[in-house]
């Protein structure tokens, strides 16, 4: 009897051990993962988006929590002034969510441009949404204000040729951010501020 308590201590201390070094690492490492992540999978969206910025928008970044979620930004500074930022987005494709990087000028509710970051969608129909500049850059210059909509449904935008279900994802993706957008604007342009330089 005395040896099995002898042994479920030590296994308890033992899985006790591993269990806090399994949580350490992964503690430690969470940033630079966060990071990793940021630079191969949404990175080339946002510095797509914010070409031309004095910084670097995967370091100059912020979150703000929206209700239970919590949001990052990523701050682009254009002639000293932190006046834009890149967000993400989603919506809802033929093969499940597409991720959609927004860039906004925070100074005119302008887009700077959007690009799909990810997505299920089907290779070489739907993945164009990614993999095309061309349907992407029609979006700079609109109005984040004002709803997005493909041609066939009464709006603006061209939708990529064979994937109109996709196309319409990315355009309600865009149109739905406006609400939270809007919304945490003034605390958008406070924690922007801190980035000019």
């Amino acid at each position: 009897m005395r040896d099995i308590i002898r042994m479920i201590v030590v296994l308890g201390v033992l899985a006790a051990v591993s269990g806090w070094l399994l949580w350490a690492v992964k503690m430690g490492t969470a940033s630079q993962i966060e990071y990793q992540q940021l630079k191969f999978v949404k990175g080339p969206a946002i510095k797509n988006i914010l070409e031309g910025c004095t910084n670097d928008p995967l370091v100059d970044r912020f979150k703000i929590k929206d209700g239970e979620v919590e949001r990052s930004f990523y701050v682009g500074v254009f002639d000293g002034k932190a006046n834009a930022v890149a967000y993400e987005a989603f919506g809802k494709g033929f093969g499940g969510d597409v991720g959609i990087m927004v860039g906004v000028n925070i100074e005119t509710d302008e887009l700077l441009g959007i690009g799909v970051t990810t997505h299920s969608e089907t290779p070489g129909l739907g993945s164009r949404a990614k993999d095309d500049p061309s349907f992407g850059a029609q979006f700079k210059g609109m109005s984040i204000t004002k709803p997005f909509k493909v041609k066939p449904d009464g709006g603006e935008v061209d939708a990529v040729s064979g994937a109109t279900v996709t196309s319409r994802g990315v355009c309600a993706g865009v149109t739905d951010s406006e609400a939270f957008y809007s919304k945490l604007k003034p605390q958008i342009i406070e924690q922007a501020k801190a980035f000019a330089k």
